[in-house]
């Protein structure tokens, strides 16, 4: 039975590999999106920059089109958004699924898995998850750039005997040397801190939590350092995590043993108020004077299964380079697409400038896959914003209340909702934004069934999976309880990743 897991393994990674641009063709399939070319995703895994290229490891079920047999999918890129599949990176063993972790880059060899002159081992450190019976961290390595694998003969790294302790995330302290891992006590709602010099031995540090959002387990902790906007040479330290199904962020400083929380201990505050975004982790190693990027998982567990696609499931949402401002006294993450992001542009579709929205303005151009860049200018009591995938009775709207001061994302007129009830329950999304200059700045990314929208240069994101008719394609501008100020518009045409 064992050799012919293992033999359909290689068949089915094999035939992904081989056939790449025989997918991503199906309805509903996001064209400038990761996806896998067949079978489920979920949490992204080992993102980390290594000799010129970017890799994404990632949760994969390699035998099917919901989520089980965890293993590591494998993608590269030179850009962080064109990607070439790799076979299978760490596949599920007899009775050991391979859960989230990451993987590291490492340039001094502190492991010594290195044994020839000028080989650089990358690091993968992972949660191995027996079904009820246990969750600990192991170690596999790679000597020739991630293509192949070996376990390490001694794993587990470190195990404490429970079943719910996942998901390490390894980063490089340079002032004192030495690696720190921070994984989840995932019913605990704690995160735990570790330190070790080679990456094999590890002592706890300190803890932190429960915080913030503790109405569901904690998942996929990343520790990392953000450059403060408008202070050079500033950073703090952001402490993100995923309590399914969403995701909350704390920003303070870490001393090297202790995260210490700097943002109000009563507000939650998410990297994402969108129904679908979760276990968003950061890329390791970047090149110097990098921004610092993320990538997060586009589904939501409450129907994450049962979403209506086909011969694949959910998707990678686009890159985000990140900063930090204070804002009215508050620690805030700020998200972007990354700037290699307009390399997709392929024509400017419709250009607008200085017009007025009087209830609904249909624009002339029809698509499901563009990004739009809009201004507007909203009176004091109206409701505004944009209609994607309109047509039919159907649309989803990204609107602004001005007197509440309310940006939200309502999916509930769109088509093809019924797959689960869930799905229907959870259609209207929103959060506060208060505008600078009366100014509403939106950036939108409409890729056939997912919408990422970036506020106010990044100060709120709003991530959503729907499910339009070909025909709902469409885009409206409107205006309720009075009229707003169209300051610029400006639609692209979205080319494929693939």
């Amino acid at each position: 039975m064992r050799s012919f897991f293992v033999l359909l393994l290689i068949i089915c990674t094999a035939s992904v590999n081989a056939q790449p641009f025989s997918f991503y063709k199906e309805k509903y399939r996001p064209q400038f999106h990761f996806t896998p070319a067949i079978h489920w995703m979920n949490d992204p895994n080992g993102l980390v920059y290594h000799r010129g290229e970017y890799h994404l490891f990632y949760q994969f079920n390699p035998f099917g089109n919901r989520w089980g047999h965890m293993s590591w999918g494998h993608a590269i890129s030179k850009d962080l958004v064109r990607w070439q599949h790799l076979p299978l990176a760490i596949p599920e063993e007899k009775d050991t699924m391979i859960f989230s972790g990451t993987c590291i880059s490492d340039i001094n060899n502190t492991s010594g898995f290195a044994d020839q002159p000028g080989t650089l081992p990358l690091v993968a450190i992972y949660t191995a998850h027996i079904e009820n019976v246990s969750q600990s961290q192991h170690l596999a390595y790679s000597l020739d750039d991630g293509r192949t694998w070996t376990k390490y003969n001694k794993n587990p790294i470190l195990d404490i005997g429970s079943k719910e302790f996942r998901d390490p995330q390894v980063f490089w302290y340079a002032p004192q040397k030495k690696w720190v891992m921070s994984v989840v006590l995932a019913t605990n709602k704690k995160i735990r801190f570790y330190s070790s010099y080679n990456l094999k031995q590890w002592e706890q540090m300190s803890e932190f939590g429960p915080a913030g959002d503790i109405s569901g387990i904690w998942e996929c902790p990343d520790l990392f350092e953000v450059p403060v906007i408008g202070e050079p040479g500033k950073t703090k330290w952001v402490l993100m995590h995923s309590p399914a199904p969403y995701m909350q962020y704390f920003i303070g400083d870490f001393d090297g043993t202790t995260f210490r929380n700097e943002n109000p201990a009563d507000k939650i505050f998410r990297p994402d108020y969108g129904p679908d975004y979760y276990a968003a982790i950061t890329y390791r190693n970047l090149p110097a004077n990098s921004s610092p990027v993320s990538i997060g998982w586009i589904n939501n567990w409450n129907y994450a299964n049962d979403i209506p696609t086909t011969p694949w499931k959910s998707a990678m949402s686009l890159p985000r380079k990140l900063a930090i401002r204070k804002i009215n006294n508050e620690w805030i993450l700020l998200q972007q697409p990354a700037d290699v992001v307009k390399s997709l542009r392929q024509k400017v579709l419709l250009m607008l400038k200085n017009e007025t929205i009087d209830k609904t303005k249909k624009l002339s151009i029809k698509t499901q896959q563009c990004e739009i860049e809009i201004v507007l200018q909203p009176s004091v009591v109206t409701v505004s914003g944009v209609r994607l995938a309109a047509g039919n009775g159907h649309e989803i709207e990204i609107g602004y209340n001005a007197k509440t001061q309310i940006l939200y994302i309502d999916r509930s007129k769109t088509s093809n909702r019924s797959f689960n009830e869930n799905f229907e329950k959870l259609s209207h999304y929103e959060t506060k934004l208060v505008l600078s200059n009366k100014l509403l700045r939106l950036n939108i990314f409409f890729d056939n069934s997912i919408v990422e929208v970036f506020a106010n240069n990044g100060e709120a994101a709003l991530t959503a999976q729907f499910f339009p008719d070909e025909k709902d394609n469409g885009i409206e501008l409107f205006s309720i309880n009075g009229v707003t100020k169209l300051a610029s518009l400006n639609i692209w045409k979205m080319g494929s990743a693939w």
